[in-house]
């Protein structure tokens, strides 16, 4: 990790721990791990497992609800393969060398900014379940039949359940993911996959 960016993640997580002493915080940092792959086709394989910081920020709580947004810095490890090369079209330039490329098993690497809006409603004074909805830009290393190298975006919905223990808290998230890069490529059928995220949070 550069430098730079640790000194400055460093900064402000002081300063929010600052601000926390001073009362109840709105804030909470964490870390999750999820893994995943693609919905059944016939098409191709995608699986993937990721790393994702959380920074979240609670920006109004009523007598039944929380409204939260979120913050997700990650890291994508996913493994492709094109298993129908009929995909790539003739019409194509240079197919035949094409579909030789990429029928191979390729490592793609992510590397995603998501912004989020969370909906949580408490069950109890220790658990709760919410719905969280996110998008964001991402670079992509690895050039496929379905996704061009460099910039896309990641969309996710996703539904949690949290049980909280004193500041900490443990999610366990179900969610879909569909990546594409909004036709700014020339190769944007993207990627759907289903996931699963499992983390902690400690509040500030």
């Amino acid at each position: 990790m550069d430098r730079r960016l640790l000194v400055g993640l460093v900064f402000i997580l002081c300063l929010f721990r600052m601000h926390g002493q001073e009362g109840k915080s709105n804030f909470s940092v964490g870390f999750n791990y999820g893994f995943g792959s693609e919905f059944n086709n016939r098409n191709y394989t995608f699986t993937n497992h990721f790393y994702k910081a959380q920074l979240y920020y609670r920006l109004k709580e009523t007598s039944n609800f929380q409204y939260e947004i979120l913050v997700q810095p990650e890291i994508n490890f996913g493994t492709h393969q094109l298993l129908n090369f009929y995909f790539v079209k003739p019409e194509e330039p240079d197919y035949i060398e094409k579909r030789a490329k990429y029928v191979q098993l390729k490592d793609v690497h992510e590397y995603v900014l998501n912004i989020g809006f969370l909906i949580r409603k408490p069950i109890s004074e220790r658990f709760s379940f919410y719905v969280l909805a996110s998008v964001g830009p991402m670079i992509t290393d690895t050039e496929t039949e379905r996704m061009s190298e460099g910039f896309a975006f990641a969309d996710v919905l996703a539904i949690g359940f949290s049980a909280k223990v004193q500041r900490f808290q443990f999610d366990i998230r179900p969610c879909v993911r569909h990546v594409s890069n909004a036709g700014l490529g020339s190769s944007n059928a993207g990627y759907n996959t289903k996931n699963i995220e499992f983390g902690i949070s400690y509040s500030l």
